[in-house]
C-alpha cells in the first residue's frame, strides 16, 4: 500500500480512497493572522500560474505582457525536476502602487537545492513587490543543444498579508486502494501531480535535478499525520516533537542563541507541509552553507515575513518540496527566521545544498548580493546563527571540515567530484563551493572570511580611539587621575561577551559587549592602559596599550607676564604693546590662556603676543597655564599706557606747531633746525617715541638719561601719522628722561614729533 501527499487544497475527486482530513483551528477576518488565543496564526498564500509559449525551434519561450491578479513573488518552473536549465530567464513586472513597469530582472535558473520527491524544477523565486502585471522571456543557452525544458510556466505567489479563514485543512492523508484521479485545474492554479518515487536503487539520476539529495540524504519517511495541530514551539523555541519521529537531542552550545522568529511568527501555513521533519543521519552539523535568495533587495523590513512566506509557498506548492528548503533565513535588518521545521536547536535536514544536505545547515540572506554587499545587521545575524549551531557540536567556525559528497558534483570554479568523495570545505562556506551556482553572490561570498571571524572570534579591529579626561602630547596621555577610555571594534557587539579595561595588565573595569567606553582612576605615575575584548566563543583580543601619565604637579610661570611698548600706530584707545611670559611644566605643558582683558589661547612654545591697550587706563593682563593633565597655574601683570603730548616737553631751538586730526591731540611739533631738541621726563618701565613720517622726513638723535641711544630716520615711502618708531624698555619702573635732537639731514632736515608714550 502506497502513501501519497497532496499539496495545498485537496484533489476534487478521489476514487476508492479512505483517509483522514486533519484541521487546525484559526481565526478569520482581515489583518495579521492570529488565533483565538491571540497567538500568531498562519497566513494563506495564493498561487497562480501562466504557461509560457515556446518558439518553433524550442530555443525560446515567452509570456507576453499582461494584467494579472496581485502577486509579490514569482519564478519560472518546468515539468521535469531533474532537468537542468542552461540559459536566461528574464521577467519584468508592473507595480501596483506606481503603475510603472520594472526593468528586466534576471532569475537564477539553477538553484542547486531541492529534494527527492520534488514535483517540478524551477528557478530561484524572486520578490518583486506588489504587482499586477508581468512579462517573461526565456532563451536557451548558446552552449546547449537540448533546448528549453518542457512545461515552462510562470508561477506567481501572493504571500498574503493578514488573517486566514476559520477551519483550514492542515493535511490530507490517504490510504490508497486505487490510483487517485488528479485534477486538471486546481483552484489555486498549482499542479497536484504526485511526487516521483526514488529509483529502486536509491541512487541519484545520471543528471541530478537541482538540489536533489542523494539516497544517503533522504529525509526520514513521513507517516500519516495525527489529528493534532502542528507542533508548537516551547519557551526555548524548540517545537514539541511528535511521537512518530525520533527527535535528536538539542545539545547545549558554546555560543548563545540569537533571537529567532518562529514559523508561527512569520505566519507559516503548516497545512501545506504536513510531513514530519527529517534529521541529519549523523545527528551532527559539520558545516554551515551560506546562501542568498537571489531576489530584489528593495523589500522593507516589514515585508520580510511575507518574503519568507513567498519562498515557503514557492518551494512547497510550486516545486513540490516537503517544506521550505533553508534551515534559517535572515533579512537585511538582521531578523532571523526559522526555516524548515523540526526545531531550531535540532540538526534538521534541509534542502539547500545538493549532495551535502546530510551534514550541513543552510542560512540564506534575503536579497541578491551579486554586486551589493549585505548589511552589517544581516552579516552579524548570520554569524550569530552559525556560531550557535556549530557551537552545539563543538565545531570551530574559523576551521575547515571534511564532507562526504552524496552525489557527483561540480563547484562554481569548475572543481568536480564523484559521489562518496571526501572533500575539504571551510566550516562556513558559500553554496558555490559545493555546487555550480553564483550563490551567495560575489559581494556576499567575499565577506565569508569576515563571517568566519565574527562567528569564531577573536574580536577584530579592537583599538583605543581616545581617552577623555586626559590631554595628549604625541602618543602619551596625561591626566590628574580619572579617565574615560573609548574604543571601537569591527566585530559586531552582538557577538562580544564583554570588555575589560586593563591598567598595567590588571582588570580595572568590566563592561558589557555593547559598551564602547569605561572609566578608571589611575594612581600617580606612568601607566599602560589597554582594552581586552572577550568574544562569545571565549577567545580574547587585546588592543595596543596607550601610555597614560597620572600627575598632579601644576605648571609654573618661569618668566612672569610683563608688558612693553612696541612699534606701531598709536591711538588713544589702542596703544601698541607686547605681552611676554614663559610657562613650563614637569610633564607636558598644553597651553597658556589669556583670560583678561580678552580671551586668547597660546601654544606651549609661544612666549609673547602683540596687543593694544587704552591710554590712561590701568589694565590687568591675567594668564593661566594648563598642562596636559589638567593642572593649572595663574599669573598677571598690570600696566597703564600714558601719552605725553609734545607740548609737555622741554624744548630748545625753533619748533612750529602743526594742526591736523591725524595728530595725537590734533597738534604736533615740526622743526628743521639742526640741534633743536625736546625732552620728556617720566617714571615708568617702557617708552615709545611717536612721529609723523613722509618721504621728505629727516633724522633725529635719541638720548636716554643723557646717553645717546640711537639715530632714527623718519623717512618713509608712505605717509604715516602717530607712528611709534622707536621704543625702549627697562626691567623695572624708574625715572627716565628721553631727549630727541634734530640732525638737520641734508636735503630733508625736517622732523615732526607727535609726543612720547610711556608705560607705568
Amino acid at each position: 500500500m502506497k502513501r501519497r501527499r497532496l499539496w495545498g487544497t485537496a484533489a476534487t475527486a478521489v476514487v476508492g480512497l479512505t483517509g483522514v482530513l486533519v484541521f487546525q483551528q484559526v481565526s478569520g477576518g482581515s489583518g495579521s493572522g492570529t488565533q483565538a488565543d491571540g497567538m500568531p496564526g498562519p497566513v494563506k498564500a495564493q498561487s497562480r500560474t501562466e504557461r509560457l509559449t515556446a518558439s518553433d525551434d524550442g530555443r525560446s519561450a515567452a509570456l507576453p505582457q499582461r494584467d494579472t491578479e496581485r502577486f509579490s513573488m514569482l519564478g519560472v518552473t518546468w515539468t521535469d525536476p531533474a532537468a537542468r536549465f542552461a540559459g536566461t530567464v528574464e521577467v519584468r513586472t508592473r507595480s501596483v502602487d506606481s503603475g510603472e513597469w520594472s526593468r528586466w530582472l534576471r532569475l537564477e535558473g539553477d538553484s542547486g537545492q531541492g529534494e527527492r520527491g520534488a514535483v517540478r524544477g524551477g528557478t530561484e523565486p524572486a520578490w518583486v513587490g506588489a504587482s499586477n502585471g508581468v512579462e517573461v522571456r526565456v532563451r536557451a543557452g548558446a552552449s546547449t543543444t537540448s533546448g528549453l525544458p518542457a512545461g515552462l510556466r510562470l508561477d506567481m505567489v501572493d504571500p498574503g498579508s493578514g488573517k486566514v479563514t476559520g477551519m483550514e485543512p492542515a493535511a490530507f492523508s490517504v490510504e490508497e486502494t486505487e490510483e487517485p484521479t488528479p485534477t486538471d485545474s486546481p483552484s489555486d492554479g498549482v499542479e497536484t501531480s504526485p511526487s516521483p518515487e526514488a529509483s529502486p536503487s536509491g541512487e541519484p539520476p545520471t543528471t541530478p535535478p537541482a538540489g536533489e539529495p542523494s539516497a544517503s540524504e533522504s529525509p526520514v519517511p513521513s507517516e500519516t499525520p495525527s489529528s493534532s495541530p502542528p507542533p508548537s514551539e516551547s519557551a526555548s523555541g524548540t517545537p514539541s516533537p511528535t511521537s512518530t519521529v525520533s527527535v535528536p537531542p538539542a545539545p547545549p552550545s558554546t555560543a548563545p542563541q540569537p533571537p529567532i522568529t518562529s514559523r508561527a511568527g512569520w505566519g507559516a501555513d503548516e497545512s501545506i507541509s504536513p510531513e514530519e521533519p527529517g534529521y541529519l543521519p549523523g545527528e551532527k552539523i559539520k558545516a554551515v552553507v551560506v546562501h542568498h535568495t537571489a531576489e530584489s533587495n528593495s523589500y522593507t523590513c516589514d515585508q520580510a515575513p511575507a518574503v519568507v512566506r513567498g519562498i515557503y509557498a514557492y518551494h512547497v506548492k510550486q516545486l513540490g518540496w516537503k517544506d521550505l528548503g533553508y534551515n534559517f533565513l535572515v533579512d537585511k535588518c538582521g531578523t532571523v527566521y526559522e526555516g524548515r521545521k523540526g526545531g531550531v536547536d535540532r540538526p534538521v535536514m534541509g534542502a539547500h545544498a545538493y549532495g551535502f544536505n546530510s551534514e550541513t545547515t543552510g542560512i540564506s540572506v534575503l536579497g541578491t548580493y551579486t554586486d551589493t554587499a549585505p548589511s552589517q545587521a544581516a552579516m552579524a545575524s548570520v554569524a550569530r546563527i552559525a556560531a550557535w549551531k556549530l557551537g552545539q557540536y563543538g565545531v570551530d567556525p574559523t576551521g575547515t571540515t571534511t564532507l562526504t559528497a552524496g552525489a557527483d558534483g561540480r563547484s562554481y570554479t569548475g572543481k568536480t567530484w564523484a559521489s562518496g568523495a571526501k572533500l575539504s570545505f571551510p566550516v562556513i562556506h558559500g553554496h558555490r563551493d559545493g555546487y555550480n551556482t553564483q550563490c551567495p553572490g560575489d559581494a556576499l561570498y567575499t565577506q565569508l572570511g569576515t563571517l568566519r571571524s565574527w562567528a569564531g572570534g577573536p574580536v577584530t579591529g579592537l583599538a583605543i580611539k581616545s581617552i577623555t579626561g586626559a590631554g595628549v602630547s604625541g602618543t602619551t596621555y596625561y591626566t590628574k587621575a580619572s579617565v574615560t577610555v573609548n574604543w571601537s571594534a569591527t566585530t559586531p557587539s552582538s557577538l562580544i561577551s564583554k570588555y575589560e579595561l586593563l591598567v598595567d595588565g590588571k582588570v580595572a573595569a568590566t563592561t558589557a559587549g555593547t559598551a564602547t567606553s569605561a572609566k578608571a582612576t589611575l594612581a600617580a605615575g606612568t601607566r599602560k592602559v589597554s582594552v581586552r575584548a572577550v568574544h562569545q566563543s571565549g577567545r580574547t583580543a587585546t588592543s595596543a596599550a596607550a601610555t597614560v601619565v597620572a600627575e598632579t604637579t601644576a605648571p609654573t610661570f618661569s618668566t612672569k607676564p610683563s608688558l612693553a611698548l612696541r612699534t606701531g600706530t598709536v591711538n588713544t584707545t589702542a596703544v601698541p604693546l607686547t605681552l611676554s611670559w614663559k610657562a613650563t611644566d614637569t610633564a607636558a605643558l598644553k597651553e597658556v590662556r589669556l583670560t583678561a582683558p580678552l580671551a586668547k589661547t597660546y601654544g606651549p612654545t609661544t612666549y609673547s603676543a602683540a596687543h593694544t591697550a587704552k591710554s590712561g587706563a590701568a589694565t590687568t593682563w591675567s594668564m593661566t597655564a594648563h598642562d596636559q593633565a589638567g593642572n593649572t597655574a595663574t599669573a598677571a601683570v598690570t600696566g597703564t599706557p600714558v601719552i605725553l603730548q609734545e607740548t609737555s616737553a622741554v624744548k630748545t631751538g625753533t619748533w612750529t606747531t602743526k594742526s591736523s586730526s591725524s595728530y595725537l591731540g590734533g597738534k604736533s611739533y615740526s622743526s628743521s633746525a639742526k640741534n633743536a631738541s625736546l625732552s620728556w621726563t617720566f617714571t615708568g618701565r617702557s617708552a615709545a617715541w611717536a612721529v609723523s613720517r613722509a618721504s621728505s622726513s629727516g633724522q633725529a638723535y635719541v638720548y636716554v638719561d643723557g646717553v645717546k641711544a640711537a639715530t632714527v630716520d623718519l623717512k618713509s615711502s608712505t605717509t604715516k601719522y602717530r607712528d611709534a618708531i622707536w621704543t625702549k624698555t627697562w626691567t623695572t619702573s624708574a625715572k627716565h628722561t628721553i631727549k630727541i635732537v634734530v640732525v638737520g639731514t641734508s636735503g630733508r632736515p625736517t622732523i615732526t614729533t607727535d609726543g612720547l608714550v610711556y608705560l607705568k
